[in-house]
């Protein structure tokens, strides 16, 4: 049985891509195979979302790009965590935990200790 995908929650795109290049540059076909990857196929970023998404975080100074060569011999950009890009995400990750908590507070689904 195929899983359902998930259309990603606005807001939700930045933090993946940074927790993605956090392991390393990455040209944008492949960060959008290993968010995949990692969330076995749930989670689908679409082109036309991923492109903005690292242009807004290359103008914020999270993540800079540079050209280079992609393991299919062709020219690809590259892009990688910048030491604000680090911080942010920790800032993100940080935020993404106390939602998740409280969220699953509120659909009964923690664990009630006591």
């Amino acid at each position: 049985m195929a899983k359902d995908r998930l259309e990603l929650l606005q807001g939700t795109l930045d933090v993946l891509i940074l927790q993605t290049l956090s392991q390393g540059p990455m040209h944008g076909y492949a960060i959008v195979r290993r968010i995949q990857q990692v969330s076995e196929e749930v989670l689908r970023v679409e082109e036309g979302s991923l492109y903005p998404a690292l242009h807004r975080m290359e103008r914020r100074g999270w993540i800079e790009a540079e050209w280079g060569t992609s393991e299919n011999n062709r020219r690809a950009k590259y892009y990688r965590l910048t030491g604000a890009g680090r911080k942010q995400l920790k800032a993100e990750r940080s935020m993404w935990q106390r939602l998740s908590e409280a969220t699953s507070k509120v659909l009964g689904l923690s664990t009630q200790r006591g």
